[in-house]
């Protein structure tokens, strides 16, 4: 259920600004530090639950890492929520068939 992580990762604001911030371009945690209403250690923190839930992975860039979004981070998350649409969808196709036949 990794679906699962991914909501609770993303239930943070500032995980959520992070990952934002990250979808829009690799950064340092420097540079996001610099973007983000806490210390340095603190979005370490945040990112360290975010590589935790495989959202975004990184990369050594010298004697820093750069953080960058996981293209397929999202996915399991996504056919979770696929689901409830497909159902939904599935329950409003019943609805009309039934109401077109009534009429």
């Amino acid at each position: 259920m990794t679906y699962a992580r991914v909501l609770t990762a993303l239930a943070d604001p500032t995980r959520r600004r992070i990952f934002e911030e990250l979808s829009e371009r690799p950064q340092t945690v420097g540079e996001l530090a610099g973007s983000q209403p806490v210390s340095r250690p603190a979005v370490s923190q945040h990112l360290k639950v975010l590589r935790g839930a495989g959202l975004v992975t990184s990369e050594p860039r010298g004697n820093r890492r750069l953080y960058l979004i996981k293209s397929d981070g999202l996915s399991e998350l996504r056919e979770y929520l696929d689901r409830f649409w497909t159902d939904a969808l599935t329950a409003y196709s019943a609805h009309i068939t039934q109401r077109i036949k009534d009429t």
